[in-house]
C-alpha cells in the first residue's frame, strides 16, 4: 500500500509549524518528497548487498534479504527489446504497466524513468527461453574467435553500452526480451487556491503519492523534515531529524 502524499505533506507542516519554526510550499515539498523517495530507493541496493554478507533468520517475515527484495518488487519491470541494425534498443514500453520507458529524469503522465538493466533473455523458435550471458567488452569480442568459445542460440551472450544491447551470436535479430528497474515516480501534492489564498489539496489534479511501501512512512516524513530543516534554516529540525534517522538504521542493520 502506497503511501498517501497529503498524509505525509501535513504531517510535515504541523511539526515544522508546532513552534512557528517555518513553512515549506507545495512546490519545496514536491521536489524534497522526490528527493526523498529516491535516497529510500537507491539505499534499498546497499541495504540488499550487506544484507547478503550475513545470516538470514528462517523465520516468515524476519527475512531481511526478503523484505528488502519486496520493497524494490514494486519497481520491477519487463519489455520487449527492438533491433536496430546491429544492436537491441532497451524497451521501450513496460509490458506490466503498459506505460512509456523514458531515458530521462522527467517522466511526464503515463511514463516509467529506466533506472537500471537486469535479465536479457532471448525466446527461441521452439518457445525456449534462454538467459543471455553479460559480458565485459574484451570477453564479448574474444570468445568469438574460437568455435568452442563462440556464442551459440543456446548459450548466447551481450555486450551493454550506450544504452544498447548488442547480442551474439548475430542471427538472434528479435524475441529478445530485457527485465529492468525503473525509477520511482516524482511526488506530487497537488492543489487549487482557496478564497483565502490558501492552498488546497487536490487529489483528482495529478496527485502523484508515494510509491514505497507504507511501513517506510515515518522514514519518509523524518527524511523530509531534515531537508526542511535545511530550507527554513532550523538546525534543530535538523539535528532532531538526523538522530532519529541515525537511530532507525543502526536498528535494521542490528
Amino acid at each position: 500500500m502506497a503511501i498517501n502524499v497529503n498524509t505525509v505533506y501535513q504531517t510535515v507542516l504541523l511539526i515544522l509549524n508546532k513552534e512557528q519554526r517555518g513553512y515549506i510550499t507545495p512546490d519545496e515539498f514536491n521536489k524534497t518528497a522526490t528527493q526523498v523517495q529516491l535516497d529510500i530507493f537507491e539505499q534499498y541496493f546497499d541495504d540488499l548487498n550487506q544484507q547478503l554478507r550475513v545470516p538470514q533468520a528462517d523465520v516468515d517475515y524476519a527475512d531481511r534479504q526478503m523484505n528488502i527484495d519486496e520493497k524494490i518488487s514494486i519497481f520491477k519491470a519487463i519489455g520487449p527489446c527492438v533491433f536496430n541494425v546491429n544492436n537491441f534498443s532497451l524497451p521501450i514500453i513496460d509490458s506490466i504497466s503498459g506505460a512509456t520507458v523514458v531515458y530521462n529524469d522527467n517522466p511526464a503522465t503515463n511514463e516509467v524513468a529506466f533506472y537500471k538493466l537486469g535479465t536479457v533473455t532471448y525466446t527461441s523458435d521452439n518457445g525456449n527461453q534462454v538467459e543471455l550471458q553479460r559480458l565485459q567488452r574484451n570477453d564479448f569480442y574474444n570468445i568469438q574467435t574460437s568455435p568452442l568459445t563462440k556464442s551459440t542460440k543456446d548459450f548466447p551472450t551481450y555486450l551493454y553500452e550506450g544504452n544498447k544491447i548488442f547480442v551474439r551470436p548475430t542471427g538472434i535479430v528479435s524475441n529478445v526480451e530485457a527485465s529492468f528497474l525503473r525509477k520511482p515516480l516524482n511526488i506530487k501534492w497537488a492543489f487549487t487556491v482557496g478564497q483565502q489564498g490558501q492552498y488546497v489539496y487536490d487529489p483528482s489534479s495529478n496527485s502523484q503519492n508515494f510509491e514505497l511501501e507504507s511501513s517506510e512512512q515515518v522514514n519518509v516524513i523524518l527524511r523530509i523534515l531534515q531537508y526542511s530543516g535545511i530550507i527554513i534554516r532550523d538546525t534543530q529540525i535538523i539535528q532532531a531529524a538526523s538522530a532519529e534517522i541515525q537511530q532507525n538504521e543502526v536498528n535494521k542493520k542490528s
